[in-house]
Parts: structure tokens; sequence; C-alpha cells
């Protein structure tokens, strides 16, 4: 298992799995407070952080697989965020023994259709070889709003700046994902599911959200008023009060 990861805490296993453009700083401010009653193993993911960059088409879901078999981990509870939720999610409609309870924040989904507006942004993005402009145009946008006029404006900044560099390093932007998409058998999801989303956060990610909502109806749902798409940065305090009230009811 070649991914960087670290582990605190002692209890049931707690799997932090963070957003895109980001690396495990993304729980810095979550994962000390999950440790006084967890064992919380977060990790960078695949081209993030301090793990290494894909040699090829990249199997974040295997990926995972590997870190849950590295600790020799039966099953655990997993948290996503974003791109991380996403993971998640296809992670356990495909091993769904291998997962206690689900924890989703603000997650993506494979399957979803974005919005228009949301497509032309990511595709400036992609479209820039400069990396302080790929970061300006990254969080500038809606879903950052809150969290850029916070005191962690420059944390994320600086996550942002050293992981989209990194992705110059990358072989391929292509993963490949299980299939069906993920959207299509989503009331396969009988694991227990905690969704949580910031009342600030963009369209698309609010969309994905009601999604949940309609096709998981027993799920718990929590919204965070006044964060965006970064409540693990600037609510870290509600986010761990959430999932360990979901963890021990």
């Amino acid at each position: 298992m070649d991914l960087y990861y670290e582990v605190s805490g002692e209890g049931k296993p707690v799997i932090l799995l963070h957003s895109g453009g980001a690396d495990m700083r993304d729980w810095m401010y979550v994962a000390p407070i999950l440790a006084k009653h967890y064992q919380v193993i977060a990790f960078d993911g695949r081209g993030c952080g301090k793990s290494p960059s894909p040699t090829g088409v990249a199997n974040y879901v295997d990926d995972l697989l590997a870190v849950m078999d590295h600790f020799q981990l039966d099953e655990a509870t997993l948290v996503g965020h974003s791109i991380g939720g996403r993971i998640a999610t296809d992670f356990t409609l495909t091993y769904p023994q291998r997962v206690s309870k689900l924890v989703l924040i603000a997650p993506d989904l494979t399957g979803y259709t974005p919005s228009q507006p949301f497509t032309e942004w990511m595709q400036k993005i992609q479209e820039t070889q400069d990396v302080d402009r790929m970061v300006e145009l990254s969080l500038s946008a809606c879903p950052y709003r809150v969290v850029m006029g916070s005191p962690q404006k420059d944390l994320l900044t600086e996550m942002a700046k050293h992981n989209l560099a990194k992705i110059f390093e990358w072989a391929t932007w292509e993963s490949v994902w299980p299939q069906p998409p993920a959207i299509e058998r989503l009331e396969k999801l009988a694991n227990q599911t905690c969704l949580i989303i910031g009342k600030e956060d963009a369209v698309d990610a609010k969309q994905i959200a009601e999604y949940f909502k309609e096709v998981l109806p027993e799920r718990r749902f929590v919204e965070i008023t006044g964060a965006d798409h970064k409540p693990t940065l600037t609510h870290p305090e509600e986010i761990a009060r959430a999932i360990t009230e979901f963890l021990e009811d």
C-alpha cells in the first residue's frame, strides 16, 4: 500500500476521505475531535498530498480497499467529503459488508450530470496551464465563498496550490469506477447513511443531496447553517458532532 496516511486515537475505525484538489489537511480540525473516541485513519488520495501521482488510470475504490486491507479491517465507518463521498459511496455499493456506517459530506455521485455552469467552470480550470490561475478560478467560485472569507482561507489556498500543481505530474486524468454508476443503483445502498451539507453550498451539491434524500428516505440528514462546500474547515465542531451522534445512535 503506497498511499500516505496518518492514524490517531483508539476505538472503532473511522476512515476519512478528503475532497478534490485537497489532501488529508481537509480533516485537520475534525480528526483530533473524532480521535478522542475512535481510531481515525486519514490518508492522501492518489495524486494528492504526500501520496504518489497516478502512473496510469486511477482506481480510487481499489485504493480504499488497499487501505482497509493494509490495516486488516473487516469493516470501518467511511466519512467522505465531495469526491471522497463519491469514492465512499461506490465502495459501499461494491463492498457493503466492509462498511459499518457511511457519512457523506457534500458528496459527488458517479452518473450525476453536472449543471452547465459547473461544467464550464471546470473546463476553464482544466484548460489553464498556470497553477496560480487555476487556484484563482477554483476558489473564487460559489462553493468557497464562506471559507475564503474565513481564517482558513490561507490553508485552503495552500492546499489547492499544492494539489493543483501536482496534477501536472499525473500520467493521466482518467479514472475507472464500478459499473453501473452509483446514481443508477443508489436504492441498493442498505448501509446506515448520514448526509451532511452546508446551507451555502453550490447548486450541484444541493441537487445531489436532494437525490440522496429522495432515494434514501431513511438516511439521516444534517444541514450546517453558514457553511459552504468546506464545512470541515469552517465548522469542524458541528461536523464532528454530527458524525459522533450518528455513530453512537
